[in-house]
């Protein structure tokens, strides 16, 4: 069942600069060749948009392409006070606010997402002949160039307090358009308070970027989340994901809305309402993770909701080790919590993850920069990556040993 759901990707030839591949043009010409591609094979679309934006980073490579440092400087600009953009994003400066970007009350289980990946280190090995490491993944039937995909956000005024700086269809085009120019998936967001008419224009960006998006649904009710698989089914996405663990935030639904624990009949009946490969977001014990299994659900992503719901959670690095141990192989595993680097992914996937998803970063990178802000961002972790790959002898993302962990 596992090569079926994640297959090898050839190594593509010589591939664009991280310079040449970040200049604006590169990201206007991506997005129109989207848009574009609607209607075509998804294989020829996504092959033709792909050549032509590589045609255009090249023609742009005397541009003005943003720089690392002027997206981060935008993005605090425009989120302060409620984000400080600190040069180590650790949740220390925003514990307690939620809404907002920090961890909820004590901030400890968003602190312990970074700690817990902190208490691993990687054994450093050059006596091998990895010079090359493969980055490329295919998840359910999306050809990827990197296993890291954009988290699950929103909330640009209630989260990020942009107040009309930052409209939420903009952001969700920096998320999606970025992601794509990079060559992965980028996630359109589900809000507890949006009517499903601002979750229908999110859905836009994603059938826009047909798919090269996915989408997640809130713990909603039961006829509220298959409306919205319904929604879904229409963009191409190809899998959706329900962010379970946002049961939590019920105090925060509006009334006549809700949001609620999921029963395992009920999560049955989600997964065979649809064809589409369904996720379950928010496990964070070996137990639920075999209950997702036997749900029927193709896969799931460890996550304890950015330490946003649940004080004092365990970090996700602790605990995805049992979690894999259970089920990898049977069903994709994604994970996030306190990835700000190359090397923390590479410790993810050491640790049992398919492909990691990156939440805050890229939530400067859509503010800050836009697409080109995101896109500079995972192009940044992608790099990272592939040096932490050839100096501890991993040559492909498929196939990473939990014993390059010290």
């Amino acid at each position: 069942m596992s090569e079926e759901l994640i297959e090898s990707a050839e190594q593509e030839g010589a591939g664009v600069s991280r310079r040449n591949f970040i200049k604006t043009a590169a990201v206007v010409g991506a997005s129109v060749l989207a848009v574009q591609a609607v209607g075509r094979t998804e294989a020829h679309a996504a092959e033709d948009a792909k050549k032509e934006a590589k045609a255009a980073s090249a023609a742009a490579a005397g541009g003005g392409a943003k720089k690392f440092s002027d997206v981060l400087k935008v993005a605090r600009e425009k989120m302060y006070p409620r984000c400080r953009v600190c040069p180590e994003c650790d949740g220390v400066a925003c514990s307690g606010e939620v809404p907002g970007m920090g961890g909820i009350d004590s901030g400890k289980a968003f602190r312990n997402n970074l700690q817990a990946l902190a208490k691993y280190d990687l054994k450093m090995r050059t006596f091998h002949d990895v010079k090359k490491p493969d980055t490329t993944l295919t998840l359910f039937g999306a050809k990827l160039s990197m296993p890291i995909l954009s988290g699950v956000t929103g909330g640009v005024t209630y989260n990020m307090g942009l107040g009309g700086k930052v409209g939420e269809e903009e952001y969700a085009e920096g998320i999606i358009g970025g992601c794509v120019l990079a060559g992965t998936l980028g996630f359109a967001a589900d809000g507890i308070g949006d009517p499903l008419s601002v979750y229908e224009t999110r859905l836009k960006t994603v059938a826009k970027y047909r798919g090269k998006a996915v989408a997640q649904i809130k713990p909603r009710t039961q006829a509220e989340i298959i409306e919205r698989i319904r929604l879904i089914e229409q963009t191409g996405a190809p899998f959706f994901a329900i962010d379970i663990d946002s049961a939590g935030r019920a105090g925060r639904a509006l009334p006549g809305k809700t949001v609620e624990p999921k029963t395992l009949k009920q999560l049955r009946e989600i997964a065979k309402s649809t064809k589409l490969p369904f996720l379950i977001k928010g496990v964070m014990t070996p137990e639920e993770a075999l209950m997702a299994l036997e749900a029927g659900a193709a896969g799931i992503v460890v996550s304890n909701h950015g330490g946003r719901v649940l004080d004092h959670t365990p970090g996700t690095a602790q605990v995805l080790p049992a979690i894999a141990d259970k089920v990898k192989g049977r069903m994709v595993i994604l994970a996030d919590g306190g990835v700000r680097y190359g090397a923390d992914v590479l410790k993810m996937l050491a640790l049992g993850a398919n492909a990691v998803l990156v939440g805050r970063p890229l939530v400067r990178g859509s503010v800050g920069g836009g697409a080109e802000g995101v896109s500079l961002m995972l192009k940044k972790l992608q790099d990272e990556l592939v040096v932490a790959m050839t100096l501890t002898g991993t040559a492909d993302v498929k196939k990473v040993s939990r014993n390059i962990l010290a």
